[in-house]
C-alpha cells in the first residue's frame, strides 16, 4: 500500500494559502449551490427510497468529507442521481423502502462503498476510472437516464406507482393516462419547463429552486392538495443517530457486489470531475486522494442514518462557474441549507411530489448526454453500437446487473483491441529511409525477400497466437521468398512471458526454413527489459537488435 505523502496528509487542501478577497465569490457560489442543491438533493432522496430529509443530509456529509480530505477545489459532493438508482434497485430486493431495515441497508451499503473508495484512494487505485469507455459509460448512464424518467411518470401524472420492469412500467403509465391528475401534471410539467429554460438561458440561475417554491406556494393558495396532489409533509427535524435494524451478516455480504459496482461509478464519476474542473494551482490533480476524500462521505453518511454520496459534474460547474475558489463555498451552502430545513421545515408540507418528480425528470434528461451521442455517431463508427448496446442492458435487465454487464462489455472491448491489434508490413517511403504504412492505393518501395513486420500493441497472452499467425500467414502471401523478417517493434510497448515464448517458436519454425528474424526499434524500456527477462534475446542471438529497420535490413543484406 503506498503510503501518503507529506503533502498529502494536509487536511483542508483547498483552503491552504486561502486569500481574504476569495471569500466574497466563494459566499456567492455558496448561495447559488445551496439553491442547486436543495430540490435536487430532496429529488434524489426520492429516488433512492430514502425520506427527502436524507439527500440534505447526504449532502451536507458527503460536502464536510470532502472539504476536510479532498484535494479538488470544486468539487461537489452529495446525493446523486447516477448512482441513486442503482442503490435503490439492489436494495428493494431485500427490504421494504421506507422501513427500518431498508435505511439499515442503505447505511450498511454506503458504509462498504465508503470502505472501497477509501481503500482505492490509499493503494493510488486512479487508474482504474479508466477502465470504462467513453461510448459504454454513455450508454449506461442514457440507461440510468431513462429508468428515472420512467420512474417518476406516475407522480408526475398523479397515477398509482407503477410496478415490474421499465417496459412495464412505462405501459402501464401509458394506459393509465387518460386517468391522470392535470394539477400535478401542470405542476411537473410546469417545474421541468423552468427548469429547461432557465438552465437553457444560463446555468447559474436555480430554475429548478424557484419553480419549486412557486409550485408550494400554488398548493398552498389554491388548495390544490385537496384536489389530489400529494405533497411531500414537513421535514422531520430529528437528532443525529445510527441507524437501528441493521442488516445480518449474510445481508451484509450480499450488498458487496453492488458496493463494487456502485464504487466504480463513483470512481469514475469523480475522476472525470476532477479532470474536467482541475485547481488552478499546478494543474496537477490527486484523483486517488478525492476517491478516499468520497469514500469519508460516504462512511460519515452512513453513521448519520443516509445513503452513499458521490461527486456532482453539474454541481461542480456551477461552483467554479459562480467564482468559488475552494471548498468553503461547499461548506458555506451546506450552512444555508441547513438553515432552509431548519427554518422553513414546516413549509416543505405544502410542497407537491409532482414537483419533485419534475426535478427528477430534468436530472435524467441531463444524464442522457445526446451531444455525446452523436458525436461517437460521426465519429466513432462501430462503438455507437456500444451506446446502444449498454443502454439496451441497463434498461431491460435489473439495473445492477445491467450496470455489470456494461462494465464487462467496456472491459472485453478493451480487451478484444488488444488481442486483435492491427499488424502492419510496413515499406519504405521513397526517396528516404523512414519505414511506414501506406495508405491504401499508394505503393512504397520494398527489398526483394525482406517483410518488415510491425505489431501494433503489447505481445501478450491475449493476442500472441494471433501475432504469430498474422506473421506466418503474411510470409506466405509473399510474392518473393522470404529470407529476411524485421520485426518492428515501435508499438510494443511490452512483452509477457507468453507473447515471448510465441515469439521464440516463431523464430524457431521460420530459422528452419531459412529466414533470418531481427528485431529494430523496440523504444519502450519496459519492453526492453521484458525482451532481456523473457529470454527473446537470447534465442535472437547477438547482433540481432538494431535502432531502425535500415539498419537492420543493411546490417543482414
Amino acid at each position: 500500500m503506498a503510503a501518503l505523502s507529506k503533502t498529502d496528509r494536509w487536511l483542508f487542501a483547498s483552503l491552504r494559502n486561502y486569500r481574504p478577497a476569495w471569500l466574497l465569490t466563494d459566499a456567492f457560489a455558496a448561495l447559488t449551490l445551496a439553491a442547486i442543491a436543495v430540490p435536487e438533493q430532496l429529488a434524489t432522496a426520492r429516488l433512492v427510497g430514502m425520506p427527502p430529509m436524507t439527500g440534505l443530509l447526504a449532502f451536507g456529509a458527503g460536502t464536510f468529507a470532502f472539504a476536510v480530505f479532498g484535494a479538488n477545489r470544486f468539487m461537489s459532493v452529495g446525493a446523486d442521481s447516477t448512482i441513486a438508482p442503482i442503490m435503490a434497485s439492489a436494495l428493494a430486493v431485500t427490504a421494504a423502502a421506507g422501513t427500518a431495515h431498508y435505511a439499515g441497508m442503505t447505511a450498511a451499503l454506503a458504509v462498504l462503498v465508503g470502505v472501497v473508495l477509501v481503500l482505492a484512494g490509499l493503494v493510488r487505485a486512479g487508474w482504474i476510472a479508466d477502465l470504462l469507455s467513453i461510448p459504454v459509460t454513455t450508454g449506461f448512464l442514457a440507461g440510468i437516464s431513462v429508468h428515472i424518467i420512467v420512474g417518476q411518470l406516475p407522480d408526475l401524472f398523479g397515477l398509482p406507482a407503477a410496478a415490474g420492469d421499465v417496459v412495464g412500467r412505462f405501459t402501464t403509465v401509458l394506459r393509465e393516462l387518460p386517468h391522470a391528475n392535470p394539477y400535478p401534471t401542470l405542476i411537473g410539467a410546469g417545474v421541468l419547463a423552468v427548469a429547461l429554460i432557465a438552465e437553457r438561458i444560463n446555468k447559474q440561475i436555480p430554475g429548478a429552486f424557484v419553480a419549486f417554491i412557486a409550485s408550494g406556494l400554488a398548493v398552498w393558495g389554491f388548495g390544490l392538495q385537496k384536489r389530489g396532489t400529494a405533497v411531500l409533509g414537513a421535514l422531520p427535524i430529528e437528532q443525529l443517530h445510527l441507524a437501528r435494524d441493521l442488516p445480518s451478516w449474510h445481508e451484509f455480504t450480499q450488498l458487496l457486489p453492488v458496493s463494487l459496482i456502485v464504487a466504480l461509478v463513483c470512481m469514475m464519476q469523480t475522476a472525470a470531475v476532477a479532470c474536467s474542473f482541475p485547481n488552478d494551482s499546478e494543474g496537477q490533480e490527486n484523483v486517488s486522494r478525492d476517491f478516499a476524500a468520497v469514500g469519508v462521505g460516504s462512511i460519515l453518511a452512513a453513521l448519520i442514518g443516509t445513503f452513499a454520496v458521490d461527486s456532482s459534474p453539474p454541481r461542480t460547474a456551477i461552483v467554479q462557474q459562480s467564482g468559488g475558489r475552494s471548498q468553503l463555498a461547499g461548506l458555506l451552502a451546506v450552512v444555508i441549507v441547513a438553515a432552509i430545513a431548519l427554518v422553513a421545515a414546516g413549509a416543505f408540507a405544502v410542497l407537491p411530489v409532482s414537483a419533485l418528480s419534475g426535478v427528477l425528470v430534468f436530472i435524467g434528461m441531463r444524464i442522457f448526454r445526446v451531444s455525446t451521442m452523436r458525436e461517437i455517431y460521426r465519429r466513432g463508427g462501430y462503438e455507437f453500437l456500444l451506446v446502444a448496446a449498454s443502454a439496451a442492458l441497463v434498461v431491460f435487465l435489473p439495473i445492477q446487473t445491467g450496470v455489470t454487464m456494461s462494465i464487462l462489455l467496456s472491459l472485453v472491448h478493451g480487451i478484444y483491441i488488444v488481442a486483435r491489434p492491427d499488424c502492419a508490413v510496413l515499406s519504405r517511403v521513397r526517396g528516404t529511409t523512414v519505414w511506414w504504412q501506406e495508405p491504401a492505393g499508394e505503393a512504397g518501395e520494398k527489398v526483394p525477400g525482406v517483410l518488415v513486420f510491425a505489431p501494433g500493441a503489447p505481445i501478450n497472452f491475449t493476442n500472441a497466437g494471433y501475432v504469430r499467425r498474422q506473421l506466418i500467414d503474411t510470409i506466405a502471401a509473399m510474392a518473393v521468398s522470404c529470407r529476411l523478417v524485421v520485426i518492428e517493434g515501435h508499438g510494443v510497448i511490452d512483452i509477457d512471458f507468453t507473447g515471448s515464448q510465441m515469439l521464440q517458436q516463431a523464430i524457431a519454425e521460420l530459422r528452419q526454413r531459412n529466414i533470418d528474424v531481427v528485431l529494430a526499434r523496440l523504444e519502450s524500456e519496459r519492453a526492453q527489459r521484458a525482451v532481456a527477462r523473457t529470454g527473446l534475446i537470447a534465442v535472437l542471438g547477438s547482433g540481432k537488435i538494431f535502432r531502425s529497420v535500415e539498419d537492420a535490413i543493411r546490417a543482414r543484406s
